[in-house]
């Protein structure tokens, strides 16, 4: 079931950033002046604290099924910046809503922010499931929970070039 919640998640995030790339082709002076109002270091920064805290969830898993502590230990550091990477975003959320930017700004921005938002979503998500598989880090579980992980890191590695970079 793992496999058919991270195709439909590919699907999903998929069709947003189709939507943004043409309405991006549509108006490319527009969306480069409003991408050049984003903070590309803060970007940077969330994309290797994200895939960091991918690997960490990996050697959680490598651990689960024959070292109940390292598993946590790792789980935790997965956990520990997966918070990181929140508070990053939610502080460049703040930054753009102190100069007036908000959903509604532009298409830019509309899609920015439910496309960046809904990926947090799931960042959230992942959170939760981190604390459950620390309490029950059975091995099928830590492999559901770390392969739902890396479909976050996945799609914020396609969200970043494509978001903050490409022009």
């Amino acid at each position: 079931m793992i496999w058919v919640l991270i195709v439909s998640e590919l699907l999903v995030f998929g069709a947003g950033l189709l939507v943004f790339l043409v309405l991006r082709a549509a108006d490319p002076e527009l969306f480069a002046q409003s991408q050049d109002m984003l903070n590309r270091s803060a970007g940077a920064f969330n994309t290797l604290v994200l895939v960091t805290s991918g690997l960490f969830a990996a050697i959680a898993s490598r651990h689960a099924g024959t070292n109940v502590a390292k598993t946590r230990v790792w789980l935790v550091g997965a956990f520990a910046l997966g918070v990181v990477f929140l508070v990053i975003k939610f502080t460049e959320y703040a930054d753009k809503a102190r100069h007036g930017i908000g959903i509604e700004t532009n298409d830019f921005f509309t899609f920015y922010y439910l496309i960046t938002g809904f990926h947090a979503m799931h960042v959230i998500a992942g959170l939760v499931v981190f604390a459950l598989l620390f309490w029950k880090p059975a091995p099928n579980n830590v492999e559901a929970g770390v392969s739902f992980w890396h479909l976050i890191d996945l799609v914020w590695v396609l969200l970043f070039p494509i978001i903050y970079l490409l022009r």
